[in-house]
Order: structure tokens, then sequence, then C-alpha cells
């Protein structure tokens, strides 16, 4: 595949964009990693002892994480999204973790835990006993995930309690290695037909219903695929919002009021121009040192094995001035990108970290399917790293 342009130089950006600033999760406070372990002081779940966010108290909780319903692009879409915008008024913001992105999110949504303990680290990433790159959603690789992750998952100490923990989803993510290494320990319940919308309600309905104490985790993807392919500000990506809105409205009708229904995403989004993306490759100033890249076009994380980690990062930022946040691995821990550092995990994270801001992208020929993504996210931008949480 060709590749696009390479981007302009940091001496080349106009001296009126404006770049926006880094958010660093506040972990055990304000972040996706907090949800289930606040509905689980709720629910008498050991070990969840606050709810940090104030959630209605219930004995039945449903929690629909939109795949890429980032904080601002809902807020800009709230005529699309009538009923989702209903709900803004009493809303509050909360943040991914670092990366913002799918995987990383799932795993601190599943087990309570910032990255720096679960060790789902990004989209892509090196395993260190093997040296592969490991693809966290397709999980295309002989590892254990159970092992890769083996700290316990809320489901698990959920289910343990007593309390009904049921997983509705698309038959296909059953089994899988990110299902079992972030969402392990709730009954699966499989549709197979996602436009089969009044079933995939009919299920989580009955879910929330099959105990005193429940919780049902519901899982809506099409919107951050529509965003990746045709851009969070298309009209594709709006009508697919549209059809979420309604869908929700419909889920909180078919649920008697005692159930609290929990709506919520796993990052944002931001469009990235076909002239804006640097191509790593065809720098060799990038290049030097680096053993391998991984991540993905908003979060780099490179692996370097021969060089000085310092050195690579220096040469980074002199390249990519202020379009992006380049850090050493120790200095992203010292900034509190990943929380407490489960050591054991740290050799997962690049020795380098190069997350981009505004609205520019680092590509690689190594993973040739990003060149044709519009919508990318794992930055640290507000864009991406801020989602609602909306209580229905």
């Amino acid at each position: 595949m060709t590749s696009p342009a390479v981007g302009k130089s940091s001496e080349e950006v106009p001296a009126n964009q404006s770049l926006p600033e880094m958010i660093v999760p506040a972990y055990q406070s304000t972040t996706l990693g907090e949800l289930m372990p606040s509905i689980g002081a709720h629910l008498g779940v050991p070990g969840c002892t606050e709810d940090v966010f104030g959630l209605p108290h219930s004995t039945r909780y449903v929690v629909l994480l939109i795949d890429g319903l980032g904080w601002h692009l809902l807020r800009k879409a709230v005529l699309a999204a009538p009923f989702l915008g209903s709900l803004l008024g009493c809303a509050q913001p909360i943040t991914s973790a670092v990366p913002s992105t799918t995987v990383t999110s799932l795993g601190s949504l599943g087990t309570g835990q910032p990255p720096g303990q679960h060790g789902l680290v990004g989209y892509t990433s090196r395993v260190p006993s093997t040296g592969e790159i490991l693809n966290g959603l397709t999980w295309e690789s002989d590892l254990v995930p159970t092992v890769y992750q083996s700290k316990q998952t809320f489901f698990e100490r959920a289910s343990a309690a007593g309390v009904a923990v049921t997983s509705v989803a698309l038959a296909r993510f059953e089994g899988t290695g990110l299902t079992e290494a972030a969402l392990r320990g709730a009954t699966f319940v499989p549709f197979s037909d996602e436009s089969a919308e009044d079933l995939r309600i009919a299920l989580i309905a009955a879910a929330a219903l099959r105990s005193e104490r429940t919780v049902v985790y519901a899982y809506e993807r099409e919107l951050d695929h529509y965003g990746h392919v045709h851009g969070c500000s298309s009209a594709d990506w709006l009508q697919q919002l549209a059809r979420i809105d309604a869908m929700c409205e419909r889920l909180r009708d078919a649920l008697p009021p005692q159930v609290t229904v929990i709506i919520t995403g796993d990052h944002g989004m931001v469009d990235i121009p076909s002239e804006q993306r640097f191509v790593a490759e065809d720098d060799p100033a990038l290049m030097a040192g680096v053993t391998a890249l991984a991540g993905e076009a908003r979060f780099r994380q490179l692996y370097v094995d021969q060089d000085s980690p310092r050195r690579v990062a220096d040469r980074w930022r002199a390249r990519l001035g202020e379009l992006a946040w380049v850090r050493t691995r120790d200095e992203a821990i010292d900034e509190g990108w990943f929380a407490a550092i489960d050591d054991q995990l740290r050799e997962r994270w690049g020795h380098v970290l190069v997350a981009l801001r505004g609205d520019w992208a680092v590509m690689t020929s190594a993973f040739p399917r990003e060149y044709t993504l519009i919508g990318m996210h794992g930055s640290l931008t507000p864009a991406e790293m801020l989602v609602p949480l909306l209580v229905a």
C-alpha cells in the first residue's frame, strides 16, 4: 500500500493553530476503572467500599458501553441524539485510561484497575517473553489470556459474592482473548445479528431481572467502526449515533424503573487529515535506534533495544516539536499516565511513548490497515480522553 504524504514538520505548523492540553487520568477517582467498583459498593461486592460517582442506589444495574462515544462528540451532536442529550444535564465527564483505546479501557472497566495493574497496555504492544506484537483486540496469539492478565476481574468478584453478572454481546466475542482477559466471570449471553435490536434489548432486560442483585454489561461497537471508516464528523457517524440513541431510549423503556441504566464510552475520537500523518519509516531520524513500533497512530509505543531511550525520545521531540507529547517510559510513569506499575508488567510498555496532539498521527508500514482510517484515538487530548457517564 502506498503511504500518504508525510505530514508537515513542526516548524511549518500555522502559528495560530491551537493545540490541546494533556489530560492525565485521576486514577481511583474519575476514570472508567472506578465504574464497576462504584456499582459494587451498592451490591455488597467485597473490596468495593466506595461509590466515587454518587450513582443512584439500586440492586440492579445495566452498563451499556458505546465504543467511541466521546464526551465532546456527544455534546456536539445532541440534535442527532435527543435521548442521550437529555441525560447530559446531570451527567459528568470521566476519563478513559492511557492510552485512550478499547483494549486498555475494557481492561480497566472489567478489572476495576488502572493499566499499570492490569497490563493491557494498548491496541498493539510487544510481549516481553516472546517479542511478538500482540493485537489485543484480535488476540491472534498462543498467549493464555487469563495468564497474561491474571488479576481477578470485577465480574469474578461480583459473581463469587452472589451477584448475577451477565455480558450481552456479539456471539463472536465469546471466549476471545480480550473477553477472557478483561471481562471473564460474567455469564455470556450472545446475539448473532446486531441489527436485531429488539432481541438485544430483550436479552438485556431478562438478564437485569434474573436475580435480586444483578449487573449487566452490554457492548455496542458500530459507532467506533463508522468513526474509523467515515470519520467522526461524517453524516454516516451521525446516522449511527441517532440509531444508537433510539435503541438506548427503547432499552430504558423496556426496563422497570428500579433498574439503573448507565451509559458510557471507552474513548473519544478525532479525524486525521491525510496531509497530517507522519510516516515513521520515511524519516531515518525517527527510526534510528527503534527496534519495533506498536500502539496506534495517535499513541505510538517505541521499543528500543540497542540505543538509549532518552536519545530516541530526544530525536522524536526534535522532529515532532509541539505536535506530540514524547516521553520515555519512566517519564510517563512518573507523570502518572498509567498509575502505579506492577513491576512484572513494566516491559510491556514501549521504552518511548509518542502521544499526538491536535489532528496529527504517526503512521507505520508495519500496520498498513491504519492508512485507511479517518477517525483515530489513543492520545491524551480531551477529545479522546473524556467520555460521558450518563444515568438513565
